[in-house]
């Protein structure tokens, strides 16, 4: 196959595979939201659903967790990682949405990317997740199966991210970005991919 015959074969099939597509992070809007996707830096989705609650039940508003110590806020999310730094960036974004947008995320990619912590992962993650435009967040793992099934030759993922945009109609980044991730971790692993078991990897390579 060729690369669009790839990319267009695999929107198919996975689509078919999973059709429902829930948001694997715990959230009740998009500061909730916000705040799980930068906790899930270097951590597990797992991990921060574990976290989170405990959280949120002490602040769960930006106008709320300004006045949270950073040291309690860094005790509650330990686990997840990098402490230091992602407390420090909850106080400080929780601050500016105050002060500058009126205690509301903005659904704006350079809003977002100003904010402490935010990189363009995670404003692509909340502007998809939260506010429904469109948007196709890559991170390590979708940027290694791009890779595995020949969609890119990026090498970073801000340069997979525009060759599968281009592969891919725009309604469905949002679903898709997710879908590439349930596959990966199900059957198209890190540490991986024997074709016999991924079924994707198997039409695409082993069948053809």
């Amino acid at each position: 196959m060729r690369k669009q015959q790839r990319a267009d074969h695999l929107l198919r099939r996975l689509n078919d595979l999973y059709p429902e597509t829930p948001i694997p992070l715990d959230h009740k809007d998009a500061y909730t939201l916000l705040i799980a996707v930068l906790l899930s830096a270097q951590c597990t989705d797992v991990r921060v659903n574990l976290v989170t609650p405990g959280l949120f039940a002490l602040a769960d508003n930006p106008h709320d967790m300004m006045h949270v110590p950073v040291g309690k806020i860094q005790e509650i999310i330990r686990p997840c990682g990098l402490s230091p730094r992602k407390s420090a960036a909850i106080s400080e974004l929780s601050k500016i949405l105050v002060e500058q947008h009126g205690g509301a995320v903005p659904a704006d990619f350079a809003a977002l990317e100003a904010l402490p912590g935010v990189g363009h992962k995670t404003a692509s993650v909340v502007m998809a997740q939260a506010f429904g435009v469109p948007a196709f967040p890559v991170d390590t793992h979708i940027h290694r199966l791009a890779t595995r099934w020949k969609l890119t030759t990026g090498k970073n993922v801000i340069q997979t991210e525009r060759d599968l945009k281009k592969l891919f109609p725009r309604d469905a980044w949002n679903r898709l970005h997710l879908q590439i991730i349930f596959y990966g971790r199900e059957h198209c692993t890190a540490h991986g991919c024997k074709s016999s078991n991924c079924l994707l990897c198997q039409e695409l390579f082993v069948k053809n």
